[in-house]
């Protein structure tokens, strides 16, 4: 029989909102990080496939979810990569995780390989879904467009503009609407705050593309993921630790479009952790 301790939320003035799935026969631990304008609530289509074969992390990234601002945020201004990804490991470190495989979506995937970077002890393996390794130049106009003008239009607009660009298609709706409902949980202010990341992506993500970290990594993109498969495939081609999966008729957001696919890939590769380097679709 299996058996798990209840889940328990934890907030904290010093830390993320973070919820904790404890399976008192599993050692592995999984934790989830979603994408700017998300909350942990994305991951609803994991969880019960998830907390059967590993302990799970869920957490909110700062403004995000549960994560309300602190009193040192309110006299910040600025965010940095460095800083977030320093949140996450504060959690980890009090929860006393020595290790963890780490699955990510979009801008989430950012923060693991920064992650990575900083603290690869503390990483089993990245699963990157919807993973952002370049902005190409369509994207990069469009930040510019979103610096220009994100003290004068509300938002909400320039985010639901985004998602668009990003999620098209008709069968993206779902994704599109996830996102665009969680990111009215941000204030203007906050959402200001995070755009100004958009500064640090391209020496960040440049820096990503040659570096081979070489801890297992999973890259699981929709085939309509216009944006920024590509890159993807060109970076997978020269990390040996790499593989890449993608789900035909899916875009940016893989979790949510394909759920069953998305839980099935990852729950298999976690468990055997395949040989690098191989390239598949599904689907």
């Amino acid at each position: 029989m299996v058996t798990y301790k209840r889940p328990t939320e934890h907030y904290r003035t010093f830390m993320l909102n973070y919820t904790t799935y404890v399976r008192t026969e599993a050692t592995q631990w999984v934790t989830f990080v979603h994408g700017a304008g998300g909350s942990s609530s994305i991951w609803h289509k994991q969880l019960r496939e998830f907390k059967k074969y590993f302990n799970v992390l869920l957490l909110d990234l700062r403004g995000h979810g549960n994560s309300k601002p602190n009193l040192k945020d309110a006299f910040s201004d600025k965010y940095t990569f460095d800083s977030i990804t320093d949140d996450i490991v504060e959690v980890i470190d009090y929860e006393n995780i020595p290790e963890s495989h780490f699955v990510g979506i979009s801008l989430g995937t950012i923060l693991i390989r920064n992650l990575a970077e900083k603290y690869p002890e503390k990483v089993s393996s990245m699963v990157m879904g919807g993973a952002i390794m370049k902005l190409d130049f369509r994207s990069q106009v469009l930040m510019r467009l979103g610096v220009i003008f994100k003290s004068i239009v509300p938002y909400i607009w320039l985010y639901k503009f985004f998602a668009f660009i990003i999620m098209p298609n008709k069968n993206h709706r779902e994704s599109r609407s996830l996102f665009v409902r969680e990111a009215k949980k941000l204030y203007q202010k906050e959402f200001i705050r995070w755009f100004k990341l958009t500064s640090e992506i391209n020496p960040l993500l440049r820096f990503f593309r040659g570096a081979d970290i070489e801890i297992p990594t999973l890259y699981v993109m929709g085939g309509e993921d216009h944006l920024f498969l590509p890159t993807v495939e060109n970076v997978v081609q020269k990390h040996k630790a790499s593989t890449l999966v993608t789900i035909q008729f899916c875009g940016h957001v893989v979790n949510v479009e394909q759920p069953q696919l998305f839980n099935g890939l990852v729950i298999n590769y976690l468990n055997n952790l395949r040989l690098p380097g191989a390239v598949s679709e599904v689907g």
